[in-house]
């Protein structure tokens, strides 16, 4: 039994990367929103970013063996949460994800869903360690995984519905799903989403256009192929040093769409160049490496489980993020970590480096 932890033996090292780029957001944000009616909101991300900070501090020192034993618990009520969202939500834009709370909060459970979905992939895997890993037991993971993700889909939100699939997928590569399963579900998983995509009842039109506009966005450059030919156009004004502070021709001439959310980074590149976005990549790498390292010395099996759920999550947003902002991938809304205003994804994140922080301290109780 644990008997206390000490900030001591805290990742400050990893904290400190982690600043570096919440101090980026919140002036990137300053920058893009500067000439609009959203000018506040800086402010309002300075406030979030605070809030993850402290709910970071208390969660890493909370015994997450405790946290992993109660998550059936926690996995239902959030089941219930989005159930609650599709009845009684709050509909916004033709859209319902958030609960009105009083005091004029705004809940989004689907946010909270990845780290629940973390948690409950580690405890489902880790019972099974020196097992081979069956159909069924590969069945009820993926049932564990795909009950909230069509919920969410039915907000619908296929952004945050997908960056639930890397959780499911580093518990399998993790818990030891040999080759041919791995295959047999690849090909499966292709069918399946070729079968959805043409059947028209999963996704809605407007996002099955947003899957394939990336791929010749000049078919319809006013509409589903705006967004990623005005990014494009954002990250390639900037050249290699960028244009310089409030002064992006496409981000402050309100060409590119919400700069401070889905295209900050399109909006960072404008703005400090090809120099400025291998930083801001750089910082990410240092960031993931360091969260390796601390799933490699992970105390236990729970700690490495946790923490690459974790990793897989954060790496799947960046590379998607990125990749939609420079027309490789599809625009899915899937906001970049530590860089996208938003209170949702920076609680998430925060919250998720103080489960990391938690694993890490615990190496060093006696």
């Amino acid at each position: 039994m644990r008997r206390f932890l000490s900030f001591r033996d805290f990742d400050w090292t990893l904290l400190g990367f982690v600043m570096m780029l919440s101090v980026i957001s919140v002036l990137e944000i300053y920058s893009a929103t500067k000439p609009t009616k959203f000018h506040d909101f800086y402010k309002q991300q300075i406030m979030w970013l605070l809030g993850g900070l402290v709910a970071m501090f208390i969660l890493s020192v909370i015994d997450y063996h405790r946290i992993i034993d109660s998550i059936h618990w926690i996995y239902g009520f959030f089941l219930v949460s989005l159930v609650a969202v599709l009845v009684v939500g709050t509909k916004v834009l033709g859209a319902r994800r958030w609960i009105k709370l009083p005091g004029g909060i705004h809940f989004q459970p689907s946010e909270w869903v990845k780290l629940v979905l973390i948690l409950a992939i580690t405890r489902y895997f880790v019972n099974l360690i020196g097992k081979r890993l069956t159909w069924p037991d590969i069945f009820k993971a993926m049932a564990m995984v795909g009950v909230p993700m069509l919920l969410v889909l039915k907000q619908p939100d296929l952004g945050t519905a997908l960056t639930y699939s890397p959780v499911l997928l580093a518990g399998l590569f993790l818990g030891g799903i040999d080759w041919k399963k791995g295959a047999i579900l690849v090909l499966a998983f292709l069918l399946l989403g070729t079968i959805a995509f043409s059947s028209g009842k999963i996704l809605k039109p407007y996002q099955k256009a947003r899957l394939t506009s990336f791929m010749n966005p000049d078919a319809d450059p006013r509409g589903t192929g705006y967004q990623i030919n005005q990014s494009k156009i954002a990250v390639g004004d900037g050249g290699v040093f960028g244009r310089g502070t409030l002064k992006g021709t496409q981000t402050q001439g309100d060409f590119l769409p919400i700069p401070y959310t889905d295209f900050i980074f399109a909006a960072f590149a404008e703005e400090h160049g090809f120099i400025g976005a291998v930083i801001v990549l750089l910082i990410y790498f240092l960031i993931l490496m360091r969260l390796i390292q601390n799933a490699q010395t992970a105390a236990d099996l729970s700690g490495t489980f946790l923490v690459m759920g974790v990793v897989a999550v954060l790496i799947f947003q960046i590379a998607v993020n990125v990749g939609m902002v420079i027309g490789l991938m599809p625009v899915t809304g899937i906001p970049l970590p530590l860089m996208s205003y938003g209170g949702s994804s920076v609680l998430f994140t925060f919250l998720a480096l103080g489960m990391v922080m938690n694993v890490r301290m615990s190496r060093f109780v006696n």
